[in-house]
């Protein structure tokens, strides 16, 4: 059964749901096409790097418009020495000079971060932008289930206090690993952010639920919602109606549609 989501989808906005405010879902035609491409078994490197880019500057653009800081700014353009007074833009604009920290979770996370870090230098004074790197991993008992997070190391470059963070990590199935590292940084002695907001190619109802409960400040964006194994009367709600019937994860806890182990695939490791 296809789920009611996707049978109509919002053209250049946000998709409706119940999760509350702080879910951000685009899933318009563009992103939902690519991702879709990005998730099939035949799609291997180096096309998959390729696409996840693309799908990382699409996130990050929405992201940007709706969480960053701006102001009014008057930029010459290049029309200016013709016109001096209609030859220059008067408008809002990106304020340079806020503090964006972007953290690389390791490894499915560190083609995401290094994008968006990279991406962030067009608007962002290089003085006020700063990328830091978690290596965490999830911890699994002898059935195969998440029960908790391994930070094997870190290098956090400073505080934090008053700083928008991003956390890009592309598949957002427990929540396990990202509430365990975002609950390091509000545990740390660096001050609180700003904004603390997460970039995902896929989330869970799982995944949503659990951030709800222990990271309630957090601000949320993902292209697509994936709640496949739930019952076929609960496909045909608006997602977060029946919020506790829905299923995203199997019994191993890896995501259904999904795209497999998004670690495995974009660092050609096995293992």
């Amino acid at each position: 059964m296809i789920d009611a989501q996707w049978s109509t989808l919002p053209r250049g906005g946000t998709l409706d749901h119940a999760y509350g405010p702080n879910v951000h879902l685009l899933s318009d035609p563009w992103s939902l096409s690519v991702l879709a491409r990005l998730c099939q078994p035949d799609v291997v490197q180096p096309e998959v790097n390729r696409l996840v880019s693309r799908l990382y500057d699409h996130l990050l653009s929405a992201v940007a418009a709706r969480e960053l800081l701006t102001r009014p700014v008057e930029v010459p353009t290049r029309m200016a020495a013709q016109h001096p007074v209609a030859g220059v833009y008067r408008g809002e604009a990106i304020r340079r000079d806020q503090r964006v920290v972007v953290v690389d979770i390791a490894r499915a996370g560190m083609l995401p971060s290094a994008r968006v870090y990279e991406s962030l230098h067009d608007v962002i004074d290089a003085a006020h932008l700063r990328q830091d790197h978690i290596v965490a991993s999830r911890a699994t008992n002898a059935a195969h289930e998440v029960v908790g997070v391994q930070l094997d190391g870190s290098k956090i470059g400073g505080p934090v206090d008053g700083a928008t963070v991003l956390f890009p990590d592309p598949m957002a199935a427990t929540g396990t690993s990202l509430c365990g590292v975002i609950q390091r940084y509000l545990q740390a002695d660096g001050g609180r952010p700003r904004r603390i907001v997460s970039l995902h190619l896929v989330v869970t109802p799982e995944f949503l639920a659990r951030v709800a409960r222990e990271l309630p400040d957090l601000t949320v964006y993902a292209i697509r919602l994936d709640r496949g194994l739930s019952p076929p009367d609960v496909l045909a709600t608006r997602p977060g109606t029946r919020w506790a019937d829905e299923r995203g994860l199997n019994e191993r806890q890896y995501i259904v549609p999904g795209a497999g182990g998004m670690g495995e695939v974009l660092n050609n490791a096995w293992v």
